[in-house]
């Protein structure tokens, strides 16, 4: 299990219970505030829920592993479930062999007072931990759908009747998951995690699913339940495995806040090293996921406790032409092009310089020098200027099996850049790869591109700070996002030929996000990937388009057409939740329509 709470320094972590000012500060980290997120309960949530569920025919069941929480939030925790507004389903408390004698009283208590199939209580003789307990709970399951709840956290009220209304609309769904928030001893509910749609390469990198998530049974009973040995991740094992089983299409996610994770002393939501072991346990199941899924690669620690980082492996690495369209300022392609060769630790690439109608003598003279070196070749392009065309005239030469577009006004800063990208792209699901660019002062200028942004597209975390986790570390950790920049992005050559490469009709503007799309439709996963990483000066060669009023019009044609293309996907981008604002690039609380 992940919380954001563990990414906290550890000085941080010992005293967050007492320290009101640390989580403060780390609220701000998420670019909103308690009051944000008040705000956002009081004014915006409940114009979310669905209406009540006129049939009830789904009974779900819900199971409850127990052992020695402080009373008073197991208490809480059961009243969460009779409070559902939805009324079919069936609760069963596993109590693993609890010392303390108020819990053993309380859950006594009930099985007496609930001897109806409503409610069971199972009482172990000794304690055998939570995969064990849960799989004894889910033996006495009779439901569709079982879900998981910790004995020390609640279930949204709506909780059970929005997972309805999905399967109501999706019947053929196995796997759910929901949004989800922390809450404090005192029951003020904080920090909401508002999550991707179904996102693998995310799954990845840490456990995104967390709470609240339901699978039908009989899937549950194929997969054999929790795994023993796994404690601490056993969910994040669970998630992995269905994943390796059921089609994406049969995995859904409610974008509403269900499930109310606690914090307390006992408790991961408040810090990692209360179980310093899952971070192990984690490692090893993504490690064997990986393994099963026939990948080569090796599984890495990340940033931070939890999170993991996926790193790819090759016997030989596929030859990889990196293009870069360049006119005139020879100090400009001089620098990413030395960048690139000096720099780069890939075994075998070469470099398409596409040089688009130079006329000043020092980057004449510098390009017939760049045509005697041994990895690149110099190529004329006597057009006015159309990336989507230079591009596409350079990849149906190019050598190699893995293409990068490259903007010559970047350059290299990791000298794995290559190897990174390259590795993603091979995947025989991923579509586009795009990397971390920076802008000369270290802050980000690409962690990947969220669709509605400012009406049409922009760049997430945009101006955040290069070593800042971003929201939920997303700056830090590959993920699927709908599009990356073609600023600096790889893609199997194979893959950019299907799709009919970029569409010419976006001479400058969008013709990456256009692609992307198009690779995205035909059924690949497009990957942002941070552990490239390079500097990006945006755009220098060229100038800036909106001090030229004939340049303004084309650019706005472009956004204009891109919307008329792809206006459902712009409005409801499936890797960016509805809950985020539109307004701005930082990822914060969508308070604009309330």
């Amino acid at each position: 299990m992940n919380k954001l709470v563990q990414r906290l320094p550890s000085h941080w972590k010992k005293n967050l219970k007492k320290n009101r000012v640390i989580l403060g500060a780390y609220q701000r980290l998420l670019n909103f505030t308690r009051k944000d997120y008040r705000y956002w309960i009081k004014h915006a949530e409940p114009q979310l829920w669905s209406a009540q569920s006129e049939n009830e025919d789904i009974l779900f069941s819900i199971v409850v592993p127990v052992y020695n929480p402080p009373l008073k939030f197991l208490k809480a925790c059961v009243e969460s479930v009779f409070a559902q507004t939805y009324s079919n389903w069936q609760l069963v408390l596993v109590n693993d062999a609890s010392t303390c004698p108020k819990v053993n009283e309380y859950l006594a208590r009930l099985s007496e007072e609930h001897s109806d199939d409503k409610l069971q209580v199972i009482f172990c003789t000794r304690n055998q931990h939570i995969s064990v307990a849960s799989n004894k709970g889910i033996e006495q399951c009779r439901g569709e759908f079982v879900l998981f709840l910790d004995h020390d956290d609640l279930f949204a009220p709506q909780a059970l009747n929005e997972f309805a209304t999905s399967l109501a609309d999706n019947p053929h769904q196995e796997l759910i998951y929901s949004d989800e928030d922390l809450m404090t001893e005192k029951g003020i509910r904080v920090t909401p995690h508002y999550k991707s749609q179904w996102n693998p390469y995310l799954l990845q990198a840490h456990n995104y699913v967390t709470h609240l998530c339901a699978y039908r049974y009989e899937r549950l009973v194929k997969l054999g339940g929790l795994r023993a040995g796994y404690e601490g991740a056993q969910d994040y094992d669970l998630a992995l495995r269905a994943s390796r089983e059921i089609s994406a299409d049969k995995i859904g996610h409610i974008p509403k806040v269900l499930y109310h994770w606690r914090m307390h002393s006992g408790s991961t939501a408040s810090q990692a090293s209360v179980k310093p072991y899952s971070h192990k346990a984690g490692k090893q199941a993504l490690t064997e996921h990986i393994e099963a899924l026939g990948i080569s690669a090796t599984v890495e620690d990340g940033d931070l406790d939890n999170f993991y980082k996926v790193t790819y492996q090759r016997d030989v690495w596929p030859k990889a032409t990196i293009i870069i369209p360049t006119r005139d300022n020879k100090a400009l392609l001089k620098a990413c092009v030395m960048s690139v060769l000096e720099k780069t630790d890939y075994p075998d690439f070469e470099i398409l310089v596409m040089d688009n109608q130079s006329q000043e003598p020092d980057a004449l003279e510098y390009l017939t020098a760049l045509n005697h070196h041994e990895k690149v070749r110099v190529i004329e392009h006597n057009k006015p200027f159309n990336y989507s065309e230079i591009n596409n005239e350079a990849v149906e030469i190019a050598d190699g099996e893995v293409v990068v577009l490259l903007n010559n006004d970047t350059e290299v800063v990791t000298p794995d850049w290559l190897t990174e990208m390259v590795g993603l792209a091979m995947q025989p699901d991923v579509g586009c790869v795009g990397a971390k660019l920076l802008y000369a002062d270290n802050t980000i200028q690409h962690a990947g591109v969220i669709l509605g942004l400012g009406g049409y597209a922009a760049h997430s975390h945009r101006c955040t700070p290069h070593n800042a986790s971003g929201y939920f570390n997303r700056t830090n950790l590959n993920q699927v996002l709908s599009a990356v920049t073609g600023a600096c992005l790889a893609i199997r050559k194979q893959t950019y030929l299907k799709v009919n490469g970029l569409d010419e009709d976006f001479q400058v503007a969008y013709n990456d996000v256009d692609f992307c799309l198009k690779v995205q439709q035909a059924g690949f996963y497009n990957v942002y990937c941070p552990h490239a990483v390079l500097y990006h000066y945006e755009s220098k060669t060229r100038g800036d388009d909106h001090l030229d009023e004939e340049k303004t019009a084309r650019f706005d044609k472009e956004k204009q057409r891109l919307l008329e293309k792809w206006q459902p996907l712009i409005e409801n981008d499936p890797y960016y939740n509805p809950n985020l604002t539109r307004a701005r690039e930082d990822f914060s609380i969508n308070t604009e329509k309330v």
